[in-house]
């Protein structure tokens, strides 16, 4: 087994305080967990739009592994000027093999840098996904996260994604989705990534 893929991910773990899905990671990943023993490596660009404010781009790298068939962990980070972001969530696949696919994640972000704050977040998605080829899978998710600013002030994002994963490659996959601001507080996204699973 290659080390670097492995000191990727337990840097991501270690950096993490705890379990994150925000729109600044995006949901990039069907009601699939990742399979038992393997691990799995994700990359894209991230192009927030809307509300009343200038474009931003940023870059979201993730990195997971599938402890049972139906349980996973992932570790993410994010990158804006000036703003970073880092946590890590749990996936359990509630509904599988029944023609509509089911999952629930849960974790924690932390959002730091020059052009914000520090806040702690609390991230809870739900999400579910449909195989219409071989090589095709839809999926769409409901992503929220909850962050408390200081003097008890709360700050709430709420997303609609729809999206799809694409097989490229035996253990190479691209997804791509956009995310639907449906609250004041969010913004809307479109992401274009790949995913790669290994042992």
């Amino acid at each position: 087994m290659k080390l670097q893929p492995i000191v990727f991910i337990c840097a991501l773990a270690v950096g993490a305080p705890a379990v994150a899905h925000a729109q600044t990671f995006g949901v990039m990943e069907s009601a699939e967990t990742i399979n038992k023993g393997n691990f799995k490596i994700r990359g894209n660009p991230m192009f927030q739009f809307g509300k009343d404010a200038d474009a931003t781009t940023g870059v979201a790298l993730a990195g997971g592994y599938g402890f049972t068939e139906i349980f996973d962990l992932e570790g993410a980070l994010a990158f804006y000027d000036g703003v970073t972001f880092f946590g890590a969530d749990a996936e359990v696949w509630l509904l599988r093999n029944r023609g509509l696919d089911f999952s629930v994640s849960g974790g924690l972000h932390r959002r730091t840098g020059d052009n914000t704050e520090d806040m702690i977040g609390i991230d809870l998605m739900f999400l579910g996904s449909k195989r219409v080829s071989p090589k095709l899978e839809l999926y769409g998710g409901l992503d929220m996260a909850f962050e408390k600013i200081k003097d008890g002030e709360r700050f709430e994002t709420v997303h609609l994604v729809p999206g799809f994963e694409y097989k490229i490659g035996q253990d190479l996959d691209l997804l791509s989705e956009v995310g639907i601001s449906l609250n004041d507080r969010a913004r809307h996204y479109f992401a274009l990534g790949l995913a790669y699973y290994f042992r």
